[in-house]
This record gives structure tokens, C-alpha cells and sequence, in this order.
């Protein structure tokens, strides 16, 4: 095998430079060894990559930089498996090739999209479908809810309950999911793990305020790695806002045939109802 070329002589029509061996360019490799030292420092903490550029991309950078500078290039290498469309390599004449412009201009909401990438390893061949792509959006809606629910909750007990273990649990299975090698879709389960527990306390009128605030520093501190948590809350307008408020009313005087009315209207709308021990939530049809 010949070893690989750190500079290329000039071919026409290429871009050059001169040198002492005469015009050419830096090889493939030499380029990226170049470019890291000069902004990253000699010694890289973290290098990543598809899996194609492990050989022999990645190792000519570890020779020639370690070659050069005696020093360690890498302390860390990720490599990323290919992604699949319909379990077929993502290509045009395929006719499964997906950039994001073209998902967000289907209608598809960026955290919906970066879900569903995370829901693999990186080590892990991941098939992108459309229809995967509908269940991540229905995954952050059911998320977000939940976190709008949790914000609006009214405990009428201080100290901590069940669910403070709980959390407790979710928070160690996260920490040690992400520590295994960045298994974020491990980790990620743990989030949807206690939005399930907290949703049973909430119905059962178990959570106290300490449960309710160390389940929201919880998820704070997750969505520093995820990114999908945190998210700007609908806002109604004033007919509808007046809607829901008469239809309290009318729930409070019995008049319940009043009350079915309009929420059948708010439905019929896109607007859905849910009455709790906390009052009346309003989300969107999804």
C-alpha cells in the first residue's frame, strides 16, 4: 500500500500554491490536521466523524499529527454509522433524500426533526422515515403538555413525596445513560419515564410543590443535553380565552348542556379541553 500523499502537484483547472517541491495543494488529510491545530490546539478532546472516515482519513491525521507534534491528536474519537431512508442509503436518485429545508417546508417542527435523531446511537444505524418522523412530533407535543401541566399544577402539600425518588431515579439512570458511551436515547427515555410517574401523581393528587420543583430542575438540567425541552407555550386569543371561561361558568351553574356546547365548538376548532382537580387545561389538537 502506498502511503498517502501530504501534498498533490497541480492538475489544471485546480486551485495552487507554491511551494518548494513547486504548485499544488495539501492532501485530504493534511488539510484537517492543519485546521485543527490552528483553532483547536495540538491536542483535540473530542474528534468525531462517520464511520467511512475511519480508515484511513482518521488514522493519516493521527500520523502525520502525532508525527508532527509528538503529542496526542485525539483524546476521544466518535465515529457516526450512515443514516437510512426506508432502510435504503439516503440518495437523489433513490428518491429518499430529505434535507431539512425540505422536512421544516412539509410542515415538520424542528424539535419534532431533532428527536427523532436522537432517538438512536450514534454507533447505530438510523432509518429515517416520515412516519417516524409523525410519531417524534407526537412524542415533543405529548412533552411539551406535560411540562405545561407540570408548570401549572397547584399542590396543596409542601414536602417531598413519592415522586421526589422518583426524579431522584430518572436523574441517576440519565447521568449514567450519557456517561455509557452518549447514550442519549437511554437517557431520553428517563425523561419520558417521569413525565409517566408525575402524569399518575398529578390524576392521583399525590404531588406536593417540592416534588413539583425537583421534577422541574430535573428536566431543566436533562435539556441541556437534549434540547427539546423547553419550548414557548400557545397563546389563545381573547374569543377563545372567553369561550373556555363561560363554559367554567356554565359548569359551575350546572348548566352542562351549555358547557357540552362549547366544548364540542372549541374541539370542532382544533382546541381541546381537560378538566382536572387543577381546573380546566386547553391544548391543541395535534
Amino acid at each position: 500500500m502506498q502511503d498517502f500523499a501530504l501534498w498533490k502537484a497541480v492538475k489544471p483547472g485546480e486551485p495552487s500554491w507554491d511551494s518548494p517541491w513547486g504548485p499544488g495543494r495539501p492532501g485530504w488529510s493534511i488539510e484537517c490536521s492543519a485546521m485543527a491545530m490552528k483553532h483547536l490546539g495540538v491536542t483535540l478532546d473530542i474528534h468525531t466523524g462517520g464511520v467511512d472516515n475511519l480508515f484511513p482519513h482518521h488514522e493519516n491525521e493521527i500520523a502525520q499529527s502525532e508525527g508532527a507534534t509528538g503529542e496526542p491528536f485525539s483524546r476521544f474519537w466518535l465515529h457516526a454509522e450512515h443514516l437510512l431512508v426506508g432502510g435504503q442509503k439516503m440518495a437523489k436518485s433513490a428518491g429518499n433524500f430529505y434535507t431539512l429545508r425540505d422536512l421544516l417546508e412539509r410542515g415538520y417542527e424542528p424539535m419534532a426533526i431533532r428527536h427523532q435523531y436522537l432517538s438512536a446511537h450514534y454507533r447505530s444505524q438510523h432509518n429515517f422515515t416520515l412516519e417516524g418522523l409523525e410519531q417524534s412530533a407526537q412524542a415533543i407535543h405529548r412533552l411539551w403538555d406535560f411540562v405545561d401541566r407540570l408548570a401549572d399544577h397547584a399542590p396543596q402539600t409542601e414536602a417531598p413525596g413519592a415522586l421526589s425518588q422518583e426524579v431522584a431515579r430518572c436523574q441517576a439512570g440519565f447521568d449514567e445513560a450519557v456517561d455509557d458511551d452518549l447514550n442519549v436515547p437511554g437517557a431520553m427515555g428517563k425523561v419520558f419515564e417521569l413525565m409517566r410517574e408525575a402524569n399518575i401523581a398529578m390524576e392521583a393528587g399525590t404531588l406536593s410543590r417540592a416534588d413539583v420543583a425537583t421534577a422541574q430542575a430535573f428536566l431543566d438540567r436533562a435539556d441541556t443535553v437534549l434540547g427539546i425541552i423547553a419550548h414557548e407555550r400557545d397563546i389563545l386569543d381573547a374569543d377563545v380565552e372567553r369561550l373556555i371561561q363561560e363554559r367554567v361558568d356554565a359548569r359551575k351553574s350546572k348548566d352542562f348542556a351549555r358547557a357540552d356546547a362549547i366544548r364540542d365548538e372549541l374541539a370542532g376548532a382544533g382546541i381541546i379541553l381537560e378538566d382536572s382537580a387543577d381546573g380546566t387545561r386547553w391544548r391543541r389538537a395535534r
